[in-house]
This record gives structure tokens, C-alpha cells and sequence, in this order.
């Protein structure tokens, strides 16, 4: 059950990002700081690399799958969780146009932006808790041997069509480009 050991890693990494995003609005708005836009940028392609074109694909072609042959109950919170995964991607791309107007339009835009970025963390956190505290559970009792071995190799693939065979490891430069682009406490990057 490798796959779930990745699974909870990348949410983990997701929630930091997600955790991020809101202190680096908070300081924006509470302390008057200057918005970083290559740090906001880099926050959001993450966001829409990872889950929308890489996590999410996976749970639904592989996890999802295998799991609503082995447990026909589980179809109602599977179907919702798919339509969760076409939500948050349509909720991505308001959060890109949104952190877009915010650079160009300055400081009248900064509310839509924070709003979005408030929008988009509160529905993928209710997302990700849902999958941890309700499918994982099922997957364990229901899957077999063999559907975990489907499942785990198609997580340690990481061939995402994006980004070839080693997207995993794109993945992970982009995650520590974030960490080293970000002020502290999220970041090692400059203090502005």
C-alpha cells in the first residue's frame, strides 16, 4: 500500500503550499507587505501541476477505479470526489486569473485574489480530508493484493504526459523552488 504512503505525502506537500499561499495573503493584507509574485506564481502552478494534472488523474484512473468494482457502496462518495476533482480544476483556473489581475491591476484586486485563495484552500482541505478519513479506510478493507500492486505502480510511476517519466522529481524541484523563493516561517527565502 505504497500508494497511500504517496497519496498522504502529497497532501501533505499540497496543504503546506495551501498553508503558504494564506500567511503570505495575510501578511498582504494585515501587515502591508508587498506581494512576491514569482513566490504567488510558483505557489500556484504548484497547485495546478500536482493535484489538478497529477494526483488527481491517478486517484480517479487508478484508486477510484479499483474501488468501486471492490465496494459498490463507496460509488456515491466516489462520484462525489470526481466531481470535486472537476471542480477544484475549474477553481484553479480562477485562482490563476485572479493572482493575474491582482499583478496587473495592483491593489484594487488584492480582495478577489485573497478571496480566491481563501475559495480554493477551504474546498481542497474538505477534499483531501474526505479522501483520507473516507476513501482510504474502504480501500484498505476492500482492495486486494493485486489491486494494491495496480494502484502502487501507477503512484511510483510518475508519468505524468506533462512532464515524462521523471515528473515526480519535477515535481519535487518545483515544491523546494517554493521553499527557497518563500519568506520565513513558510520559506528559507529572502525576509522582504
Amino acid at each position: 500500500m505504497q500508494a497511500i504512503r504517496t497519496i498522504l505525502n502529497e497532501h501533505r506537500s499540497l496543504a503546506a503550499v495551501l498553508h503558504g499561499m494564506l500567511y503570505l495573503v495575510r501578511e498582504i493584507r494585515d501587515r502591508g507587505k508587498k506581494p512576491d509574485f514569482n513566490v504567488l506564481g510558483a505557489m500556484v502552478y504548484y497547485i495546478d501541476a500536482v493535484p489538478e494534472r497529477f494526483h488527481h488523474p491517478k486517484e480517479d484512473k487508478y484508486l477510484f477505479k479499483l474501488l468501486r468494482i471492490r465496494c459498490s457502496a463507496a460509488g456515491p462518495l466516489l462520484h462525489l470526489l470526481e466531481e470535486e476533482h472537476r471542480v477544484g480544476a475549474e477553481k484553479i483556473r480562477t485562482l490563476e486569473q485572479a493572482l493575474a489581475r491582482y499583478q496587473q491591476g495592483g491593489d484594487a484586486e488584492f480582495g478577489a485574489f485573497a478571496a480566491a485563495v481563501d475559495a480554493y484552500a477551504a474546498f481542497h482541505w474538505d477534499h483531501m480530508r474526505r479522501e483520507e478519513k473516507e476513501v482510504l479506510p474502504l480501500a484498505e478493507q476492500h482492495l486486494t493484493p493485486g489491486d494494491w500492486e495496480t494502484i502502487d505502480a501507477a503512484f511510483a510511476g510518475h508519468t505524468d504526459p506533462l512532464f515524462g517519466a521523471e515528473a515526480g522529481e519535477e515535481y519535487d524541484n518545483l515544491f523546494r523552488r517554493i521553499v527557497h523563493l518563500a519568506p520565513p516561517p513558510i520559506g528559507v527565502g529572502p525576509t522582504p
